[in-house]
């Protein structure tokens, strides 16, 4: 590390130590600065050193953005107070966050991830505490009153990327986590691929927590065939894990990289390879970066996800926040979708709280005025969000779906970009999900 870098890093972590005395308790970020209305609580959580999926940008990201608005006077004259929680990965650890968030006056649980809705969603109910912006990996975020989500979840992703493969693989091998939650992908995926006409993938559960995935990948790549065949893995953290071992397969590894494939698109493997896929929050540029950037096992790859890719103007405010409150802190990737996820759901609590223009914010009023139709413009990062009831989606085990926008991307010399420009809908597709 450079003296300049170190020095910058000290007087960052005096100031932040400074900042953090002022009010006790872990995970607390005061206002720097604020108006003379009373401050406002949130909360953000998210998983951190565990076995599993773990989201430490998310917190991250909400303590940055509280560096920002407050630094600027608050939002309308409010300081913004953040609580943060580690839910662990576990029912418990979800449970203690959301009856923590209640027992400090939260008046908003914000951008948050947790596989735990049931544990989580019960409290903040109870308490009337509405659930801004959750990552979307829950059913309960998708059907509780108390649920404002800002992306289609995993819902939107898979049948969106069912759309995606469709069009450019002959076979497809999904292999997904052997768990509840991972039972529905299936039907999620073979809904898009039924949309163009194509046969449903094969369905290959897999340990959401394996240490590899030989015998999984060895099928997956069996069962997809070596003409246009695809293999698509969505296992969260574990997906890198999953393609390490599919690489490392007997005649796999030799395969080269052209980088071209039919229609112009990037195309993992040689001439008649099979392609690999994801979707984001299992496969994502910083994930790309740590494994070989262009010369990832990725190169070509395809990937859905619910936002623009980060190449994009529209986050171009998001990156200058980070880059000036949160310049030393490496858990705070632009590129990251967990990251991503924060930033959209404090920019609906900004604009809900600014809609208000009270001296009090309260979780009552936060949940009303969204009830009502306030409406949300998050810059071109996803459609306008809205939560009345003629927005909602009204899918049987998704209903609180507003945004069913999806986007397709490639993996081009190492870089996720943009495989066709703008947002595909996706709403008539889940619908008809069974």
């Amino acid at each position: 590390m450079t003296g300049r870098r170190l020095s910058s890093l000290l007087a960052y972590v005096t100031t932040a130590a400074a900042g953090a005395s002022l009010l006790a308790g872990c995970g607390v970020i005061p206002g720097a600065t604020g108006g003379s209305r009373e401050p406002v609580t949130v909360m953000t959580w998210a998983p951190d050193q565990t076995r599993a999926t773990n989201m430490p940008g998310m917190p991250a990201m909400a303590q940055a953005y509280a560096r920002w608005v407050n630094a600027n006077g608050g939002i309308d004259g409010h300081q913004l107070r953040i609580l943060t929680c580690n839910d662990q990965n576990t029912n418990a650890g979800a449970s203690a966050c959301a009856r923590r968030a209640v027992k400090e006056g939260a008046v908003a649980v914000v951008g948050s991830y947790s596989q735990f809705g049931r544990a989580f969603m019960a409290p903040l109910e109870a308490a009337g505490i509405p659930y801004i912006g959750g990552y979307g990996i829950s059913d309960d975020e998708f059907s509780s009153p108390l649920s404002y989500p800002v992306n289609g979840g995993q819902a939107a992703l898979l049948a969106g990327h069912g759309m995606q493969l469709a069009s450019g693989c002959r076979k497809v091998s999904l292999v997904r986590p052997d768990t509840i939650a991972g039972d529905k992908l299936p039907d999620l995926l073979n809904s898009g691929l039924r949309k163009a006409s194509h046969r449903n993938a094969i369905d290959i559960p897999a340990r959401e927590d394996a240490a590899e995935y030989t015998e999984s990948a060895d099928k997956a790549r069996t069962k997809a065939g070596d003409d246009e065949g695809c293999v698509t893995a969505v296992l969260g953290e574990r997906t890198q894990t999953f393609f390490d071992s599919f690489r490392r397969l007997p005649g796999e590894g030799d395969k080269g990289k052209d980088g071209e494939g039919k229609g112009g698109e990037g195309k993992a493997g040689d001439g008649d390879a099979i392609r690999i896929s994801s979707v984001l929050g299992s496969v994502g540029q910083p994930l790309i970066d740590r494994s070989g950037g262009a010369h990832s096992p990725f190169e070509g790859a395809y990937v859905t996800g619910w936002y623009p890719s980060a190449e994009s103007d529209a986050w171009n405010p998001m990156k200058k926040v980070i880059k000036e409150h949160a310049f030393v802190d490496n858990r705070v990737d632009p590129t990251d979708a967990g990251v991503q996820t924060t930033w959209i759901a404090y920019t609906v609590l900004k604009q809900v709280i600014e809609s208000l223009d009270s001296e009090k914010i309260t979780s009552l009023q936060i949940s009303h005025a969204l009830d009502q139709g306030e409406k949300i413009d998050t810059g071109g990062l996803t459609p306008p969000l809205r939560w009345r009831y003629d927005d909602l989606l009204g899918a049987r085990d998704f209903p609180r779906i507003v945004n069913h926008d999806v986007t397709f991307q490639v993996v081009r010399q190492g870089q996720l970009v943009a495989q066709k420009p703008g947002f595909v809908d996706v709403g008539e597709t889940v619908l008809t999900a069974p």
